[in-house]
């Protein structure tokens, strides 16, 4: 079967992206309590009210073969958050990462690092991406700081680009980081990982 088709299990030092699963749900409600993420305006992260319907549009958007949806553990095996792979356009070979959230208690740890590389390594070796995106709110400027940080280059704001669950009509700003650029991005992921340990060591 066709890696565009098949949601593969990455795994690092700090952190294991495993397929996402049903049994997953009340794993995820928890992580998503550590710090009840779906308080922010600017997150679509899912809480306790909106992860059967979370769950029902991820699994249609992955068998439409649209996305790949991860479960995110730390080293212990516990589960932390989600993210995955979205807008998948196989023919023009592109993908987003998006749809992270993490339990508030691993925000700023090597946990987000590491799965960017597991996420960009697999986009550009192993699917052969040409160009991968990265989108997030206008207002969510931590996010927007995190994806520059990885090395992304700013492509632009699109404005009134979706309705959000309150009504609010969300800018989005568009990042991405082309074939050419992975090596380099590679090696800058690499550094901040390896700074990362060093301070936790």
């Amino acid at each position: 079967m066709s890696a565009w088709r098949t949601t593969p299990t990455l795994t690092g030092r700090h952190v294991t992206l495993r397929p996402l699963t049903i049994e997953d749900r009340d794993a995820l409600v928890t992580a998503a309590t550590d710090g009840r993420l779906w308080e922010l305006f600017y997150s679509l992260a899912p809480g306790p009210e909106t992860i059967d319907p979370w769950f029902a549009y991820t699994f249609r958007d992955q068998e439409q073969a649209r996305s790949m949806a991860f479960t995110v553990e730390d080293p212990a095996g516990r589960v932390v958050g989600s993210t995955r792979y979205l807008r998948m356009n196989e023919a023009n070979r592109r993908v987003e990462i998006g749809g992270t959230f993490y339990a508030a208690s691993v925000q700023r740890t090597g946990i987000n690092t590491e799965a960017k590389l597991l996420l960009l390594g697999h986009a550009f070796e192993t699917l052969g991406c040409v160009c991968v995106q990265f989108r997030t709110d206008w207002f969510n400027k931590r996010s927007q700081a995190a994806i520059e940080r990885l090395g992304a280059k700013r492509d632009g704001v699109l404005r009134g680009q979706r309705i959000m669950p309150d009504g609010r009509v969300r800018d989005t700003v568009v990042y991405s980081i082309l074939d050419h650029e992975w090596p380099g991005v590679r090696r800058n992921l690499q550094m901040m990982l390896a700074r990362h340990e060093e301070k936790s060591a």
